[in-house]
């Protein structure tokens, strides 16, 4: 029961937090275009994004029940692994310095910027290429979001949760981007992607091993070990970054 009740819980927040960092970086995106060439340009992208990740989602939704359990979780597994510590990676070296962390609002003004530069050469095709940027930012961040609540709930049972959270995020992110109308530059994204690294990272190793049919001790109960040894390692490799930063800088 508390493994269950652990599983459902780390799923639900992994899917909450993934989702608002994607969520952000599409609205970014999609009020660039809306500054620069309106909210139709912007509103008709993002739309037709959504349509066609709807689309995506009904076609290969059916197909997940038609792969074994085993080799679904396997495969799952092994791309949630690569794609959380790719994150991590990010995160623990943004966090240390080594390179610089994503900022919304520089991210926003150089969209903005690339786009009044392709204003001034493609008048003519603004509009179309406006809403293909908003478009592409729309369904490559959403499909992003579609693979980790697929990979965080399958063959528990918590794919109509997760799904919520997600969705929740996603919605209250555009809702008070559409409010403001700027991006939403305060948003801790770099802590967030940490956090979303070390628990995607978790779920891979946990998902690789189920496949492989390793009988993890506790069950469920062995997610919250693999957080504690992913947040542990990534702590660590933020801190001795940071030495090292310190002892060659005179």
């Amino acid at each position: 029961m508390l493994g269950s009740v652990t599983h459902f819980g780390s799923a639900v927040t992994a899917a909450l937090l993934a989702s608002l960092v994607e969520a952000v970086e599409a609205l970014t995106i999609v009020l660039a275009v809306a500054t620069v060439r309106g909210w139709r340009a912007a509103g008709l992208g993002a739309i037709s994004g959504l349509v066609v990740l709807a689309a995506i989602v009904a076609a290969l939704g059916p197909l997940l029940d038609r792969v074994p359990l085993h080799l679904l979780q396997l495969a799952i597994g092994i791309l949630l692994l690569l794609f959380g510590m790719r994150w991590l990676r990010k995160a623990i070296l943004r966090a240390a310095g080594v390179i610089a962390s994503h900022d919304e609002a520089s991210a926003f003004a150089s969209e903005t910027a690339e786009l009044r530069e392709e204003e001034r050469r493609h008048e003519a095709h603004l509009d179309w290429l406006a809403g293909l940027a908003s478009f592409k930012a729309v369904l490559l961040e959403g499909l992003e979001v579609v693979f980790i609540v697929i990979a965080v709930s399958a063959g528990r049972g918590t794919m109509v949760p997760v799904s919520i959270a997600a969705l929740a995020a996603c919605v209250s992110i555009a809702a008070v981007g559409l409010l403001i109308h700027r991006p939403l530059a305060r948003v801790p994204e770099n802590l967030l992607k940490f956090a979303v690294g070390v628990m995607l990272s978790a779920f891979g190793l946990f998902w690789t091993g189920e496949g492989m049919g390793v009988a993890w001790p506790g069950a469920d109960l062995a997610i919250i070990a693999f957080i504690a040894l992913f947040l542990a390692t990534g702590l660590g490799a933020v801190a001795l970054l940071n030495r090292s930063h310190a002892v060659t800088v005179p």
